[in-house]
């Protein structure tokens, strides 16, 4: 009964180059996912250049004041009279 058990291992056919591109694309677009996780979750740290720019004042010219919107002309609709039957 032991010579009929057959403990090699099976044969795997070796990858073709497609299996090979999928592979480590996937495992590409995993690190990338991961690092845009990472990047959403952990704080970045601005310069302080940029930060004391934000606070300044700004000019009068370069702020824009909204434009008052001109009253528009309401037309008010006609009745609708009911025809006479």
């Amino acid at each position: 009964m032991a010579a009929e058990l057959d403990f090699s291992p099976p044969e795997i056919p070796e990858p073709t180059f497609m299996e090979n591109v999928l592979r480590y694309g996937l495992f590409f677009g995993a690190i990338f996912q991961l690092l845009c996780v990472l990047a959403i979750i952990l704080p970045v740290s601005k310069s302080h250049k940029t930060d004391s720019d934000s606070f300044e004042p700004k000019n009068s010219e370069t702020v824009k004041k909204p434009k008052a919107t001109a009253p528009q002309i309401s037309k008010k609709p006609k009745k609708e009279t009911k025809k006479k039957r």
